[in-house]
């Protein structure tokens, strides 16, 4: 997640900054990606697990996850938006006194930022994203 279509810096509050696809069965997923929009796929090795950045026509345009832990075996295949936020702890405080459920609190993915996972009043799922600074 380094470039300028995704949470990479300088972040936008409030923009959509990337987009995930999580799923029960990697291949399947890739396989029918590459067949109807030609995605290409890049394993990045990310504690225990393998992330998969998805590439279109040469740009990262998402990733995908692979839901294994016993406790997502029955969730649903599904896009999790990403927004970028200024910072994550705080609008999780301002979005909890709105009314959300916070599903995954904010946690920190090494070199590239700090997210957390909410459902918003309405039901929708989104997660949100402070970016890690670019090394100077």
């Amino acid at each position: 997640m380094s470039n300028a279509n995704d949470c990479g810096a300088p972040p936008k509050h409030g923009a959509v900054c990337w987009n995930e696809l999580n799923v029960h069965d990697v291949e399947r997923a890739k396989r029918f990606y590459s067949q109807t929009l030609g995605w290409s796929f890049e394993g990045m090795p990310m504690d225990g697990v393998t992330y998969w950045i998805i590439s279109s026509q040469g740009a990262r345009v998402g990733g995908m996850f692979e839901m294994k832990a016993p406790e997502l075996t029955s969730v649903p295949e599904h896009w999790l938006t990403y927004i970028g936020v200024d910072d994550v702890d705080a609008r999780l405080e301002k979005a909890k006194a709105a009314g959300a459920t916070i599903c995954k609190d904010a946690f920190e993915i090494p070199g590239v930022g700090r997210m957390a996972v909410l459902q918003q009043p309405g039901g929708a799922y989104v997660a949100w994203m402070t970016p890690k600074p670019p090394s100077a």
